[in-house]
């Protein structure tokens, strides 16, 4: 089948992981994983299912890295640091606007992602505050 590009927009809920839990809850019953699983614990403990194919979504990445400061590691989704926000983005504090724009109309952002199984966050203002956070990545055999 080969992997699958996914990107996903979700409210900021105070940190990288808490988002990503949330949105995590979301597309496990949006994308029917929970005819499937009892849980997304289930699902994750599916070695074999995860390992060799995947959901092609969000859902294999279950970790968010607060900061670019640990190592890079399969199943996380890790910041885009500061200066290539401002080269992305031409500002650090990204709109929703601007990251959709910038990530349907600039392929090379997607190189950002080292690996499959990975991912990067990036975090979205709007009138300067924090309001949502974007998560892009690569999945799925």
């Amino acid at each position: 089948m080969g992997a699958s590009a996914w990107h996903y927009v979700t409210p900021w809920l105070g940190s990288p992981q808490r988002s990503l839990d949330a949105l995590h809850r979301e597309v496990f019953t949006a994308e029917g994983w929970d005819e499937e699983y009892d849980s997304l614990e289930e699902l994750w403990a599916d070695e074999e299912f995860m390992g060799e194919q995947g959901t092609h979504s969000v859902l294999d990445v279950p970790y968010a890295v607060e900061d670019g400061t640990e190592p890079a590691d399969l199943g996380t989704l890790r910041p885009l640091p500061p200066p290539d926000l401002a080269e992305y983005f031409g500002t650090e504090r990204p709109t929703v606007e601007q990251y959709t724009r910038v990530l349907a109309g600039n392929p090379r952002l997607r190189t950002e992602v080292d690996d499959r199984w990975t991912g990067i966050h990036v975090l979205l203002h709007t009138d300067g505050e924090p309001t949502h956070m974007g998560f892009f990545g690569v999945s799925g055999d």
